[in-house]
């Protein structure tokens, strides 16, 4: 054991790595003696501590000790090999050891410090290391991500299997050959992975990125997160790099699905033209998702009629509405624009008409085939551009069938379509299909939507005394139809006032349908008080229903929102957005401001969060609230119209009607909405402190006494005798449920408002209050019930901290 073991493993490095029960340790002073021993030592020589100190280590040895040793230790040089030992039972034991002379000040050898094992002990560790060399090396070969090491001069020095199957080489054929020679980008450009793995050597910091490539191998370009992070010796410079590649292809994808469809919905049905949506579908197809794209209608409704009743029959007539590719000028086209072609009844476009069920082929299949033979033209072109996969999309709308979308691919994507593709390929044609039904359809609905929309638009604001109130709605031109945007004024507990405004996506009569779903909505959760960014959050779960309740005809279902809680007690405003313009506020020296309201999701996309804001809005405000269309359209972006509403709100009027009339005559002063329009201003009053009066009590019965005193004492102040009797009952009822349900803090407040004398009592319990009626021997369950007959109104809502019960009467 004198030489290298294994695979240039010494001795040494074994015994560096040796746990400390296999060792013998022990201290020589300069004349041989033992001077001190370890407490393992008895365990491979046999010997207590106790019978080797203070003895000579000669003693120890089975025989003289090797020349090379007694040079080294008559010199005080320290001295590594292979001596014989003499167990306690007297049998020789071959043993590997290591002295270190420990100096003194002066320089001479004050203490030997020795340490051994046995050599049975490191061979037994050598063959223990090599096993986990081997299950790690396994493991490095067979890890289901790829794995490469590189030198610090960017060479190959390991693949692991799946490093080695995505470049498409033996590792044997990579190692020791530059990165960029093995991983080079695609289009044969300079890797990434090389500048970047040499970046980690030279800075020494790891290193992410992404990279597309295809295995020679495998059809499928795939997406690849890779990790290069730097490998350190023991002294921490860098003497490689480590390369992780993760395939996340399958999530790539996904995110470009869902990005092509989010482009979709904005680009698709532009214009209520027949021929510039189908357009638009084959433009948004080609090239991420096909090759190729059609758009073929039924003649009738190209011409903008009725789709016929009933079942297609066969064989279907179609007419070329638009078509794409990926090949300038559209060659690969059989059939013109405008003109028709006939399908016959077993070809898969008929077939796929008649059932109404989107369908992807691969060329070579029978029914594919067999029909492209009928057509020689078709065949042609299928040959010369090798198309190799088709997938067939019946734009279907309103359970009328209006067409079929065709999606090829050929060179440009030889991998075929995925059934993720179609699913894609299908919801882009469900959104065509409502487009197209909408560019026929529009006039028609365009009565009845606005018909719909003043009906359930509010026809008299509230007038809470929080604020003074005016709105204005103002219809789309016709070619943009009615669409579903609303504004509404709730009263809220405690002088309280909730403002909204909403836009629904899209127009026509199921836009307008959906605004009073949501108005109905916003109306009912708001009964229940949430804060703003709750609210949104429910309302956005009934939009969640709605579309999973919708017919598959309706198009898709969506909206902004912007919800707003002003409290006139503390002159503060809380406001969360659902991706909606966000609100102006004119102060009352005539500066004008846009709140800054994170804009948040719109609503129906589901799962993602919302956000409220607080802000104080002095006495006498005024706050703006309106819908996209007043500040958007095609001949002006969102920060020309944002500049001219601040210049119209600037503009000083002597009434809020006056202000909305600014408004509209500033920011379309001779042409027709793009959208429908809809704007609601609040100027806001905040109560005195004479209104209000509050009182923070312990939880403790002896309170109540001294609650209904400083009731009484409050009213009288406001010469409301006639409601003492009354409020004081509510105060004791109020404040009793309180203690017994809760061992926090309590607050009392009185506030008085408009002919409304308002209770409020607030503890930190979550506990809800139930109404009940008592039976003729229940100590409990009559207070709610005298409050709810002896008050106008009264109700519970939650905070952050606990709950608070109100209670209203008319004075």
């Amino acid at each position: 054991m004198d030489g290298e073991g294994a695979q240039g493993i010494t001795p040494g490095d074994l015994f560096d790595d040796l746990p400390m029960n296999r060792t013998v340790t022990v201290s020589v002073d300069p004349h041989g003696v033992v001077t001190a021993c370890g407490s393992y030592a008895h365990q491979p020589l046999g010997y207590p501590p106790a019978e080797i100190v203070g003895r000579p280590a000669a003693d120890l040895l089975a025989a003289p000790l090797p020349q090379p040793a007694r040079c080294h230790l008559t010199d005080g040089r320290s001295w590594s090999g292979t001596v014989a030992l003499r167990h306690r039972d007297g049998h020789g034991l071959d043993v590997w050891l290591h002295a270190q002379p420990l100096l003194a000040g002066n320089g001479t050898v004050a203490q030997w410090f020795v340490t051994a094992v046995t050599v049975e002990d490191l061979r037994n560790h050598q063959r223990e290391l090599q096993a986990e060399l081997t299950l790690v090396n396994w493991a490095f070969t067979q890890a289901p991500l790829g794995l490469a090491i590189f030198d610090t001069e960017v060479r190959v020095c390991r693949l692991n299997d799946e490093s080695a199957h995505m470049i498409g080489l033996r590792e044997q054929d990579a190692r020791g050959r530059p990165a960029a020679e093995v991983f080079p980008a695609p289009g044969h450009q300079p890797s990434g992975l090389v500048e970047r793995a040499r970046q980690v050597v030279r800075t020494g910091e790891p290193a992410y990125y992404e990279a597309f490539l295809r295995a020679p191998a495998d059809s499928h370009e795939r997406a690849w997160a890779i990790t290069l992070s730097p490998v350190r010796d023991p002294a921490g410079q860098v003497r490689g790099v480590l390369s992780a590649s993760l395939d996340i292809s399958e999530r790539y994808w996904a995110r470009q699905r869902l990005t092509l469809l989010n482009e979709a919905n904005a680009a698709i049905g532009s214009t209520l033209e027949v021929t510039r949506t189908a357009q638009e579908l084959a433009d948004i197809a080609v090239p991420r998702l096909a090759d190729w794209a059609s758009v073929d209608l039924l003649d009738t409704v190209y011409h903008g009629d009725e789709p016929p009743p009933g079942p297609i029959t066969t064989p279907v007539v179609l007419r070329r509405t638009a078509h794409q590719s990926v090949s300038a000028g559209q060659p690969e086209a059989v059939v013109a624009l405008g003109q028709t072609d006939i399908y016959p009844p077993d070809s898969p476009i008929a077939i796929a008409l008649a059932s109404g069920q989107s369908v992807s082929y691969p060329i070579s299949d029978p029914h594919v085939a067999r029909w492209v033979a009928g057509s020689p033209p078709r065949a042609a072109r299928i040959r010369e551009y090798g198309f190799h996969s088709v997938m067939i999309i019946p734009l279907r709308a309103r359970g009328s069938i209006l067409g079929v979308a065709v999606f090829m691919r050929h060179q440009h994507h030889p991998e075929p379509f995925t059934p993720d593709d179609l699913a894609l390929a299908d919801e882009l044609g469900a959104r065509t299909a409502i487009c197209l039904d909408n560019a026929r359809r529009y006039t028609r609905e365009r009565t009845t939507a606005l018909t719909l929309q003043h009906s359930l638009l509010p026809h008299d604001l509230p007038r809470p005394a929080a604020v003074d109130v005016a709105s204005r709605y103002l219809p789309a031109g016709a070619q943009a139809g009615v669409g579903g945007d609303w504004y509404d004024v709730i009263p809220l507990s405690g002088a309280r006032v909730a403002l909204v405004v909403g836009d629904v996506v899209g127009h026509g009569i199921h836009a307008a349908a959906t605004m009073g779903r949501l108005r109905t909505a916003v109306r009912t959760l708001a009964d229940a008080d949430p804060t703003p960014d709750e609210l949104l959050t429910r309302l956005d779960d009934v939009i969640t229903r709605l579309t999973t309740d919708r017919d598959p005809g309706s198009g898709d279902l969506g909206a902004t929102c912007l919800y707003a809680v002003y409290d006139p007690t503390t002159g503060h405003a809380t406001i969360a957005s659902a991706g909606h313009p966000p609100p102006a506020l004119v102060t009352p020296d005539g500066t004008v401001t846009y709140l800054d309201i994170p804009p948040g999701p719109p609503l129906g996309l589901g799962g993602l969060p919302f956000e409220a804001t607080d802000h104080h809005l002095p006495d006498g405000s005024l706050l703006a609230l309106y819908t996209d269309g007043l500040i958007e359209s095609r001949d002006r972006d969102i920060d020309t119209g944002l500049d001219m509403l601040r210049h119209a709100l600037g503009e000083p009027t002597d009434s809020l009607d006056t202000a909305c009339d600014v408004i509209l005559k500033t920011l379309l002063p001779d042409r027709p909405a793009d959208d429908d329009i809809a704007v609601l201003l609040a100027r806001t009053h905040t109560l005195t402190t004479g209104q209000v009066a509050s009182w923070d009590l312990p939880s403790d019965p002896a309170v109540v006494a001294y609650a209904r005193t400083h009731t009484t004492n409050q009213l009288t102040t406001w010469n409301l005798p006639d409601a003492i009797p009354t409020t004081t009952l509510v105060v004791s009822e109020l404040v009793t449920n309180a203690i017994r349900h809760t061992t926090g803090p309590i607050h009392l407040r009185l506030i008085r408002d408009r002919g409304t004398l308002i209770c409020e009592v607030s503890d930190t319990s979550n506990t809800a209050p139930h109404l009940r009626r008592a039976r003729t021997l229940d100590e409990n369950g009559r207070g709610l019930f005298l409050i709810a007959q002896l008050t106008h109104h009264w109700g519970t809502r939650y905070n952050r901290t606990g709950k608070t019960i109100w209670a209203e009467q008319l004075i």
